[in-house]
């Protein structure tokens, strides 16, 4: 199960972008009135494989937080959706994906092509 990094202000999604530079940061954006949300969230921590030295995992309340929700949509320049995750690496965002699509799986394999640790 990820290890889930509150996002509760603007100041965070720039930290994240910080971190982001030395391995990437997962951003999953959480509609807490949407069963649909909630279901793509359990999917997720259910298939989640990777550990905190592969990718931070960083989750946004977007019912309590909607202008930092706004903030990341314009920031990153991927149009808001909910639930929603954004792979972000450098500062970038790279992969996102939302609703059902949102599969564990298909971000493991993409961090794992994307991001070849060496020794």
């Amino acid at each position: 199960m990820p290890n889930w990094i509150p996002i509760r202000e603007i100041e965070d999604v720039r930290i994240l972008d910080e971190m982001s530079k030395g391995k990437p940061c997962l951003i999953y954006k959480h509609s807490t009135r949407c069963s649909i949300s909630s279901l793509a969230k359990t999917r997720l921590e259910k298939g989640w494989e990777l550990s905190d030295e592969d990718v931070s995992v960083y989750y946004l309340d977007l019912i309590t937080y909607r202008g930092v929700s706004n903030y990341i949509a314009e920031h990153y320049g991927v149009q808001h959706e909910s639930p929603q995750v954004l792979l972000i690496k450098n500062g970038q965002c790279l992969y996102h994906q939302s609703h059902l699509g949102i599969s564990a799986r298909e971000i493991t394999h993409f961090i794992r092509e994307s991001f070849v640790r060496t020794v």
